[in-house]
């Protein structure tokens, strides 16, 4: 029997144990950042916080009305960002400005630790969002209002810029030939909904009509767009406000044989299958998951550690214009609630 030297075992030993180790090495390599994101997703599913900060609660105040499937995106970004944040979050809304702002008064009384609202209507919120910085409570403003959000007092403002984001409308009308237009402002006194088609109509270099509807009263919306359409057969193009009225506004061009083009502000499921079919002209999108999202987060990060984004400045969420070739790669995250 031929005996191994000393060394010559150790050798043998330490080149096991090496390759050994590279196995297991390329193991964790090639899974560890799957089981990462699994763990992740199971503390998420289980609405397990990522952090250990307290148990802060965050409440939002929006200007929507019922059924508007834009604020459930942004509601749903906000949820997932409190989940991560060990943050309790509150949501409630009104399309009535005084009532808004009195949901805001009710928050500032349960002495919550942080508010997000929206300045559609700004005149209105004025006294109760200073109130609130008044009060120690720190003020996110999303969506609208940017243009006061600084002057009331909030941290920042989260949103798209709507002026900029209505001149790219009128850009891509007019790339895409049209020489009149309808913009359906679908409620009546947002100064946001007001700056998308005065941006619009600076840009566009054929012709813009601003047509007031009632926005809670759907069937409204389709008998006073079928009915401009009817009486004006040169419009070839109609900008809804809203991704829930662009469904409607197609079914209005064809009842009153209308070929005009519909496009759209903002995304919802049923807009990025009508982009990807063709049946919609283009959306622009301001991606309202995210200004849920980073409210929240934002929040939490001047709780935690007084940090404050956008030095001073808004932080944008958009505009980027959908069309039918981009629109496929984001029906399944509209399918799912977050586009």
């Amino acid at each position: 029997m031929t005996r191994l030297r000393t060394g010559g075992v150790r050798a043998a030993v330490g080149a096991v144990l090496a390759l050994a180790l590279t196995t297991a090495l390329a193991g964790c390599s090639s899974t560890g950042g799957k089981r990462a994101e699994d763990a992740r997703k199971a503390a998420q599913a289980q609405g397990r916080a990522a952090v250990d900060t307290p148990r802060w609660t965050f409440a939002m105040v929006t200007h929507s009305g019922d059924g508007d499937t834009f604020w459930d995106i942004v509601q749903k970004g906000a949820q997932q960002a409190a989940v991560k944040d060990n943050i309790n979050f509150l949501y409630a809304h009104s399309d009535e400005a005084q009532q808004q702002a009195q949901l805001v008064d009710s928050y500032i009384a349960k002495g919550v630790d942080g508010l997000i609202v929206t300045l559609a209507k700004p005149d209105a919120m004025k006294a109760a969002v200073e109130k609130a910085v008044r009060a120690g409570i720190p003020v996110i403003t999303v969506n609208s209002g940017a243009e006061q959000s600084k002057a009331y007092g909030a941290l920042t403002h989260i949103g798209q810029d709507e002026t900029v984001a209505g001149e790219a409308v009128g850009e891509e009308l007019d790339k895409r030939g049209k020489k009149k237009a309808l913009c359906v402002l679908h409620e009546q006194g947002n100064v946001g909904h007001e700056q998308r088609c005065a941006g619009a109509k600076k840009t566009f270099g054929g012709e813009l009509v601003n047509l007031y509807v009632d926005g809670t009263n759907m069937p409204d919306v389709k008998a006073s767009i079928e009915a401009k359409l009817q009486a004006d057969k040169d419009v070839d193009a109609v900008v809804t406000l809203g991704a829930p009225f662009a469904d409607t506004a197609a079914q209005a061009a064809k009842s009153a044989g209308s070929k005009a083009e519909i496009d759209t502000f903002d995304l919802n499921a049923k807009v990025a299958t009508a982009l990807k079919a063709g049946t919609l002209g283009f959306a622009v999108d301001q991606q309202p998951y995210l200004q849920g999202y980073e409210a929240v987060d934002l929040l939490w990060l001047y709780r935690y550690n007084a940090d404050v984004l956008g030095g001073g400045k808004p932080v944008l969420t958009g505009p980027q214009i959908i069309t039918r070739e981009n629109a496929a790669d984001l029906v399944a995250y509209a399918d799912r609630g977050t586009r």
